[in-house]
């Protein structure tokens, strides 16, 4: 379809409000009893359970994404949280999708479009600190899309001054995802921009997956380059694995990659 585009993504640095959905939509925090329905109108329906009730929130009008264009608007949800009671009949069949990571439950509606619901911890502090309860939420995530999915790389770069580098790109049907306008913290302005969260393994922090760092992804290029470096008093995050995730573009799913140990060292994406 003119104008769209397709990314396999990672993720952003600021909590954003539910408001703020020129992205997979972020729906709510720390929900349970997820249930995801959709009707021959093309319009979703989650509910959820969170804060100690029931919530009903109806998505609609808007699929896919918007390449990033200078002045556009990318596509968004309208999102409706007042849960007023309505017939809503669901008609979504079971999903048949490509996987996703941090999935919640997802369907296929019936014009053969397929909706999701992830969640993830994306607001986790870097390099390993404890978060509070607030940075450690699980953001509940609505997407809706036809096909294809972005795609999201992260690959090992060459070292430099004795410690690791990862490189990669995010694209949307072979197109670059990036924005134009960003705070001084790398907090994107736009609707287009898109950062990568990077999480790493059995590293100093501690065992398990712990938040190294989340950074934008480069304009024009769509490409990113992080140095596994000491940060002021904190170690080096240098691990076992790595993992980046990234906010689809538009209203696409979130998209998840890995660096595999023992691949070989890549240089494309990283200066020299």
């Amino acid at each position: 379809m003119a104008g769209r585009f397709v990314v396999v993504a990672l993720v952003a640095v600021a909590l954003a409000s539910p408001a703020a959905a020129s992205a997979s939509a972020l729906i709510d925090r720390n929900a349970f009893e997820v249930r995801l329905a959709v009707n021959e109108g093309g319009e979703a329906l989650v509910t959820y359970r969170a804060g100690g009730r029931e919530r009903r929130v109806l998505a609609s009008g808007a699929i896919d994404a918007l390449a990033p264009t200078p002045g556009a608007l990318q596509v968004r949800f309208t999102l409706d949280y007042s849960g007023r009671p309505r017939r809503f009949r669901n008609r979504c069949a079971p999903y048949d999708g490509p996987a996703l990571a941090w999935l919640v439950t997802a369907c296929r509606a019936p014009d053969g479009s397929l909706w999701a619901v992830q969640s993830w911890q994306r607001t986790l502090p870097n390099h390993g600190m404890p978060p509070t309860a607030e940075q450690a939420s699980w953001e509940l995530r609505l997407s809706h899309w036809s096909w294809p999915l972005p795609v999201l790389e992260l690959l090992p770069g060459s070292p430099r001054w004795g410690f690791p580098r990862l490189t990669g790109r995010l694209t949307y049907a072979g197109r670059a995802v990036h924005g134009y306008s960003s705070t001084p913290t790398g907090v994107p302005l736009d609707g287009f921009g898109r950062n990568v969260y990077l999480d790493t393994l059995n590293a100093a922090y501690g065992p398990g997956w712990h938040r190294e760092n989340a950074f934008l992804t480069h304009v024009g290029s769509g490409a990113f380059c992080y140095g596994l470096v000491p940060r002021g008093v904190r170690p080096s995050g240098t691990g076992e694995r790595y993992r980046a995730t990234a906010i689809g573009p538009g209203v696409l799913p979130d998209v998840v990659a890995y660096s595999e140990p023992g691949a070989p060292a890549e240089q494309t994406f990283c200066a020299a």
